[in-house]
């Protein structure tokens, strides 16, 4: 079931993955990490035997629009990071690093160096997330539904997979999975997003 209300289709057409339903915060303190403009995508898990994602273009570099933004360091955000520093979730990136074509290209120059992410609450619509898994039996689809609670997978992207797909290490060295948001609508053969309200 698609959304209710109308669409000139310009949110369809977008370049970016995430889609601001209710804003939480806008939030841009903090620089971001030195490969947030080169990651590759997907960062971490790569072959399909494991998790892969809605991630069409996987030419493109740096963190994503709709990817999660985790620590990395004294004011630094950026994307998931192997396991190098404390890698704990802050939100969800409103927009590619590096910009897309014809549009604002910060990555270029390194202008501000800021990495925008919603967080504090709100509703979002994200074209972003996980569609497969490692399960029990390897590798598996992933299906999603209302209620579901997402989190962060190795990619950094969102999922509601199994706990050991999760990405997130505490300065402590201590593996977890914060609740990013909790599904609200599953995407479908009309809606090619995920619908969530968002918890951190």
């Amino acid at each position: 079931m698609a959304m209710l209300g109308q669409a000139s289709g310009g949110f369809t057409e977008s370049s970016s993955s995430l889609r601001i339903l209710h804003l939480g915060i806008r939030n841009t303190v903090g620089q971001l990490a030195e490969d947030a403009y080169t990651q590759t995508n997907p960062p971490v898990i790569t072959d399909g035997d494991s998790v892969t994602s809605q991630l069409t273009d996987t030419t493109l570099s740096g963190v994503l629009s709709g990817s999660v933004a985790f620590t990395r360091g004294d004011n630094l955000v950026g994307g998931p990071d192997n396991g190098e520093t404390a890698c704990v979730p802050l939100g969800i990136f409103i927009n590619s690093a590096n910009g897309n074509s014809f549009e604002n290209t910060p990555g270029a120059s390194l202008a501000s160096n800021k990495g925008p992410y919603v967080s504090g609450q709100g509703t979002y619509a994200n074209a972003l997330f996980e569609t497969q898994a490692v399960g029990v039996m390897g590798f598996a689809n992933l299906s999603y539904a209302a209620g579901d609670a997402l989190f962060a997978s190795q990619n950094g992207y969102l999922t509601n997979g199994a706990v050991a797909n999760g990405h997130e290490e505490d300065a402590a060295g201590g593996a977890g999975n914060t609740t990013l948001g909790i599904l609200k609508m599953p995407a479908d053969a009309t809606q090619d997003e995920i619908v969530y309200d968002q918890r951190i």
